[in-house]
């Protein structure tokens, strides 16, 4: 049987609105991981004690999961930035199929490191909101309260992200299976 043209054109218009919608997902999730590394790339609060000669400063880089957010955050909107004309290109040809393949599988990647690093910064957050009493960890979250703001925050961002990763990936494979 050979399809009509008015079968065929439906099926070419929801490959580019899945294709639209992918490039969308795109860009605010490149947005939220940039917002989510600079935001916590630019945490710093010092606290004056005592004297002024003594002080307490926190920083992200100060703990090395926080440093891992940072990077994983700046890689996945950076793989997300470079992945742009790719989606565009989907957009103009909704046929390709074979390039949506690679993408899914980057996106994957891209989701497992996202996710990492705003689970690896989540555990530290956590402890710095609430301690532990069972290894002596204290709070500091009643001393430093912008900078677990800050923190707390970014983690909005990046899992925001992953979300919007997930909702990619999963455009692309629909888009696949109309084929």
């Amino acid at each position: 049987m050979k399809a009509t043209a008015g079968e065929a054109y439906p099926r070419k218009g929801v490959n580019r609105g899945l294709s639209v919608l992918d490039l969308f997902f795109r860009i605010i999730a490149a947005v939220g991981t940039l917002g989510s590394a600079v935001a916590m790339g630019t945490t710093d609060e010092t606290l004056p004690f005592i004297t002024q000669f003594f002080r307490f400063r926190a920083r992200y880089d100060d703990i090395p999961s926080l440093t891992f957010f940072v990077i994983a955050n700046a890689i996945v909107c950076g793989y997300l930035v470079l992945s742009l004309p790719i989606s565009i290109y989907h957009i103009i040809r909704s046929k390709a199929n074979n390039s949506r393949v690679i993408l899914i599988i980057f996106d994957a990647a891209m989701l497992a490191l996202v996710t990492a690093g705003a689970s690896a910064a989540a555990a530290i957050v956590y402890l710095a909101h609430k301690g532990n009493a069972s290894t002596n960890w204290f709070a500091i979250c009643q001393q430093f309260n912008s900078f677990c703001k800050r923190i707390s925050g970014s983690l909005i961002g990046s899992f925001g992200s992953g979300v919007l990763l997930v909702l990619t990936i999963t455009t692309a494979a629909i888009a696949i299976s109309r084929r």
